[in-house]
């Protein structure tokens, strides 16, 4: 896997609006921070297991590590609570309410500590009767439900879609995103609408996704392997023209959490991912056990370049225009612009099994770069600049397999 930046010559940045899909104004680039559904799941004997139980200590310990250990300056700035953190039981007045073991001091404590360390604050729930964990869902208390999280300053809210009726979701999903938005309060609005939907034979309606949620899910939930993120990429390839159109600032496609630092991925298919969720314009949501991460994976999820283009104001999702020898190749439109010409991010993706890197080369024009000024060529991993390319020249690099 290569990650490359094509950068016009003769550079000019200009200042860029994109549409607004949302009233809530927020995540105008995709939404960086941590989240513990891959990595931890629904982890609950704190007996046995206290140091990955869902638990205040848990997301304490996160919140301090993005702050401590450079997360958070190069943008991770959410810590969110998935899926278990509930009491089976709503209280006497019907409100939400944490399990008061695991969580002693109270969602409103931790969300205080989150902010003090100069990070935001998210929280799980499920449009449906229960959680996909069989906790409490928002049916029948959205209004209130909406209302507790902005007492208890929450910035970001991922609801889930189990235990619903699908063809509700239409109704379901934009009424609840109007009640958070009703609070007053500023939250980030997360939507598995259209995944359920999908999978079940229903066509999403975008445009009106688009106008509710921040980001939403399409596939289903990754898990610790490479097998699983090939899957990811391979449908966003396959959907690329039905769903790209819809991803701008403020709204988002989400492939699902960054693995990077686990146990499934090695450290090219760790570059591997992260340079994918970056050109397909993803938030950047990791879930891993940032107290004990090896420095050559944290320097991949800290890379300030691959970062920068999944942020690229533009709002553009890449695509891929490429596929030979199992390789292919990805791009992305980003800042700088010119003259109506962009700048250009590539990924260079490896399915190969080969133990030697293989060389690739193919005319730049062939890939959409065809800017007749040309274009300056930057590897964003290690920093190296290879000159100058014009569209009629090869561009040729040797990737690493990954498979």
């Amino acid at each position: 896997m290569m990650f490359v930046k094509l950068s016009q010559l003769l550079l000019l940045l200009l200042v860029v609006s994109g549409a607004i899909g949302l009233e809530n104004g927020l995540a105008r680039t995709p939404p960086m921070g941590w989240l513990s559904w891959e990595r931890f799941r629904c982890t609950t004997d704190c007996m046995q297991f206290p140091d990955e139980c869902i638990s205040d200590k848990l997301f304490r310990d996160m919140a301090d590590a993005l702050a401590s250990e450079g997360y958070a300056d190069v943008g991770y700035e959410y810590v969110i609570i998935d899926d278990c953190w509930l009491a089976y039981n709503r209280d006497a007045d019907g409100k939400l309410q944490p399990d008061a073991s695991r969580f002693p001091h109270g969602m409103l404590d931790l969300s205080n500590y989150i902010h003090s360390k100069g990070l935001k604050f998210g929280l799980y729930e499920d449009y449906g009767t229960n959680t996909c964990a069989g906790f409490p869902g928002i049916i029948g208390h959205m209004e209130d439900d909406a209302n507790t999280f902005a007492s208890w300053g929450v910035d970001y809210v991922k609801l889930d879609g189990c235990y619903a009726q699908l063809h509700d979701m239409d109704i379901g999903y934009p009424a609840f995103g109007d009640y958070l938005n009703r609070t007053g309060r500023p939250m980030v609005y997360s939507c598995s609408w259209p995944v359920y939907q999908e999978f079940n034979g229903i066509k999403p309606d975008y445009e009106a996704i688009i106008k509710t949620c921040n980001l939403w899910r399409n596939y289903g939930d990754i898990q610790d392997s490479w097998d699983d993120i090939l899957s990811i990429i391979d449908y966003y390839a396959s959907k690329q023209d039905e769903i790209i159109p819809h991803a701008g600032p403020g709204h988002w496609n989400d492939p699902d959490m960054l693995i990077i630092g686990n146990f499934g991925l090695s450290k090219d298919q760790s570059k591997a991912q992260m340079a994918m969720w970056s050109v397909m314009a993803s938030p950047l949501i990791m879930s891993n056990d940032l107290r004990n991460i090896d420095p050559e994976f944290k320097a991949i999820l800290q890379n300030k370049k691959v970062i920068a283009v999944n942020q690229d104001p533009l709002g553009i999702q890449g695509r891929r225009v490429y596929q030979n020898n199992n390789v292919e190749v990805w791009t992305r439109p980003v800042m700088p612009v010119q003259n109506n010409q962009s700048s250009y991010a590539v990924v260079v993706l490896s399915r190969r099994t080969d133990g030697t890197p293989f060389k690739i080369s193919v005319l730049l024009e062939l890939l959409g770069l065809t800017n007749p000024a040309g274009y300056a060529f930057e590897e964003l991993f290690d920093g190296v600049t290879h000159g100058e390319l014009l569209p009629t020249d090869d561009f040729e690099v040797r990737v690493n397999p990954t498979g």
